[in-house]
């Protein structure tokens, strides 16, 4: 943060705070990367974070498995609920992993002659768009794993 303008300064320190309390191994360098490069990377933050903890981790909470009927009955036929929750997780991830994909493509470019698309954009308090463009949230997915092992439990 030392190279930074005075004025980025206070602004990039506010950012680490929120990242290093929101629980961010790198909160200098998204705060950083949100000064200098002006990227939404604090709303980009809270997305995918929210993505890994409500959709895919949500499965290993207590009872998550059990809304599932296929599930239960795996469970009820004696399968390792810790298997069927990594399954479940796996499955989460690559969907989530497809819908970010999509929408960081901003269009559906299996499909020409359509003169239409879409846009994740970072909002303020009051819900109105600022005008910056939440973009390769594929690319940072794994990395918002708590577990810090960046989704490698996923596969083994």
């Amino acid at each position: 943060m030392s190279g930074l303008a005075p004025s980025k300064r206070a602004a990039a320190e506010w950012l680490r705070t929120q990242f290093e309390a929101l629980g961010a191994a790198d909160a200098p360098d998204w705060a950083r990367s949100e000064v200098d490069e002006n990227q939404p990377q604090l709303a980009r933050f809270m997305l995918l974070r929210s993505l890994w903890r409500g959709a895919i981790d949500g499965w290993a909470s207590p009872g998550a498995l059990e809304q599932v009927a296929a599930a239960r009955r795996l469970l009820d036929a004696g399968a390792n609920r810790d298997d069927v929750v990594l399954l479940a997780r796996a499955v989460a991830y690559e969907a989530v992993f497809a819908v970010v994909d999509e929408l960081d493509a901003g269009g559906d470019v299996n499909v020409s002659g359509i003169d239409v698309g879409w846009v994740v954009m970072e909002s303020g308090e009051d819900g109105s768009p600022t005008g910056r463009r939440l973009s390769g949230l594929h690319e940072d997915l794994l990395t918002m794993d708590p577990s810090g092992l960046d989704g490698a439990d996923l596969w083994r």
